[in-house]
């Protein structure tokens, strides 16, 4: 077989952003979109837009009428067959602005392939039309450049993926998306089964106990780009379908797992960003909250949170002692925030922080001569001084301070140090990428309003040996094996060893509250599978989605993905979902009920 180009067909000889000075001479054959035109009387500029970039085309019409003729009527976004000589632009037109911007086409045939409506939006990275909008006129948002380059990045990286877990002795397996629906995480999004009637498959969250069941099954190393579907509310780094890369190991430890893991994140790194992740540090968790109040800290800028507790336990202020008693008292120093954050954005910053329980915040105005404060009148001259020395105050600094439960301290303050880092800058000159392992995640956290204990990351997930003797006595005390990877504040992969012996897994779920017969009945294939020999085996699962929005360096994840849902679980392109047709609905035995108003 001959020499097969990914870019000759039987329209086409070259792509337009390819084209280069070494073509000058060269007859050529390119098609695309139509991105601007520019008529000087007679002679008419055209630039054609294909994936690989743009290239001008000029149309004489003392030379070839004809092809003048059909150059005039050309709009944008028509799509165009250009045939010509690839010749040098004079030193006067050319375009730095392209890569092409000192060659151009000059044009012996020009055929329209076919017309466009005029554009409801502008197929240019500086459109700004709102996102509704460009999500409905996916196909001409999905032209832009932009775009374009995330998607080309989002294939690349899926290759990368590929070849790095294959070279790495990784198989690849499909499994199921129709699945049996659980309990547990985010709701499922439910498949009726027309076969069996009254039944449902759910669309699988993961593939977390089929790739479990492959290591019982003997495969050692499995991986996989899956798709997952939850049904839960969606964020700017959510969506209720996305893509997970998933691995599983067989004879492994935390060490193992992390220690195949990194050389494939400075991969993707390195090829994905141009950037060379160095040693990625490993933190536990109790140490992330304490100091970030997140277990996803953006390590990226300081502003640390200081323990004020026993400086405030006994103090005259009420609101700080009682919080000493059950929770504690912590600050954050904004270095510099006096001359830049008025009395109104502190006013603005006590609101900010009620969505995360905090009952109010106090701060401190650090001058030359004196500390303003709501809240200073209660302390004594000792606790200030004390206070200012713990965080490191100096003038023009402003502590902010909240006293509550450790959860509600930690949330409020670690969203207040991300709104911080916004408004004093303290993104500019950081490093582009900070990567970081958070290790040791406690096992369980207690769900106060159903009053039970609940998996931290999920129900199969190892308990630390040294804490199994507390999973029925006291699981606040149990620490898990888990760990999680986190750039920039965003956490793109997670990840466990998991439990391979059925008693074990038995006590973990008699420790969320769920019987023996509701295990069984929920989860008994998984309990099966591990009465026959399972091995010690562990793995991660990357957000792929995530991956490529933090390797882009956007901060919405809609941006990375071809056709996205909308908060409302809406694609504005197919307007889905939609109704289904009664024949469809009676087939699977389902009646609908009226909506209640």
């Amino acid at each position: 077989m001959g020499e097969v180009s990914f870019y000759k067909t039987s329209y086409r000889t070259h792509m337009c952003g390819l084209l280069a000075e070494s073509d000058v001479g060269t007859a050529v054959t390119v098609c695309g979109w139509v991105s601007a035109r520019r008529d000087l009387g007679g002679v008419l500029f055209l630039h054609l837009r294909d994936r690989t970039g743009i290239i001008q085309v000029v149309a004489n019409a003392e030379s070839n009428a004809g092809v003048f003729e059909s150059a005039d009527k050309a709009r944008n976004e028509y799509v165009l067959r250009v045939e010509g000589e690839v010749i040098m632009r004079s030193l006067e037109t050319v375009n730095e602005a392209i890569p092409t911007g000192t060659i151009e086409i000059y044009a012996s045939s020009i055929t329209i392939l076919d017309t466009s409506l005029t554009p409801p939006i502008y197929v240019d990275d500086d459109d700004t039309a709102n996102e509704s909008l460009r999500l409905e006129y996916r196909f001409l948002d999905l032209r832009k450049p932009g775009m374009q380059s995330k998607l080309m990045l989002r294939s690349q990286m899926a290759r990368l993926t590929r070849d790095y877990f294959s070279d790495n002795g990784f198989i690849e397996i499909e499994t199921p998306y129709m699945t049996k629906p659980t309990p547990e995480g985010a709701r499922d999004f439910l498949v009726p089964s027309r076969m069996q009637k009254g039944s449902f498959f759910a669309l699988a969250q993961s593939p977390q106990l089929f790739k479990q069941t492959l290591m019982v099954a003997g495969l050692d190393r499995y991986f996989q780009i899956a798709r997952c579907f939850r049904d839960e509310d969606l964020r700017v780094d959510r969506q209720p379908e996305f893509t997970q890369i998933d691995i599983e190991m067989s004879f492994v430890d935390e060490n193992d797992v992390i220690a195949i893991n990194e050389p494939f994140i400075r991969e993707l790194f390195r090829q994905g960003a141009g950037f060379e992740v160095g040693e990625i540090p490993r933190m536990a968790y109790t140490e992330a909250m304490e100091r970030f109040g997140s277990d996803k800290p953006d390590l990226r800028f300081g502003l640390e949170l200081v323990d004020l507790t026993d400086i405030v336990a006994n103090s005259s202020f009420n609101v700080y002692a009682n919080a000493a008693k059950t929770g504690s008292v912590r600050a954050l120093c904004a270095k510099g925030a006096n001359s830049i954050l008025s009395r109104r954005d502190l006013d603005s910053l006590v609101e900010f922080v009620k969505p995360y329980g905090a009952k109010g915040l106090a701060w401190f105005q650090v001058e030359e001569d004196e500390v303003k404060s709501p809240v200073s009148k209660f302390l004594t001259e000792n606790e200030m001084q004390a206070i200012l020395q713990r965080t490191g105050a100096e003038p023009s600094d402003i502590i902010f301070t909240v006293a509550d439960s450790d959860s509600i301290v930690f949330a409020s303050l670690g969203a207040l140090r991300l709104k911080l880092a916004n408004a004093l800058n303290l993104y500019e000159g950081a490093e582009r990428y900070k990567l970081v392992w958070i290790t040791d995640f406690p096992m369980f956290e207690y769900d106060e309003k159903e009053d039970r204990w609940d998996a931290m990351h999920h129900p199969f997930t190892s308990p630390k040996d040294e804490c199994m003797q507390y999973l029925k006595s006291d699981p606040s005390k149990v620490f898990a094996k888990a760990y999680d990877i986190v750039a920039n504040g965003v956490e793109i992969g997670g990840g466990s060893i998991r439990i391979h012996s059925k008693s074990v897994q038995n006590e973990v779920f008699s420790a969320i509250g769920l019987s023996e017969d509701e295990a069984s009945e929920k989860f008994g294939f998984l309990l099966n599978a591990l009465q026959y020999g399972a091995p010690p085996h562990g793995g991660i699962a990357y957000g792929f989605d995530r991956v490529i929005m933090i390797l882009a360096e956007t901060e919405n994840i809609r941006e990375v993905i071809a056709f996205p849902k909308t908060q409302n679980h809406a694609c504005p392109f197919t307007k889905a979902p939609a109704p289904a047709d009664e024949l469809a609905l009676s087939e699977l035995a389902i009646e609908l009920k009226p909506q209640e108003i």
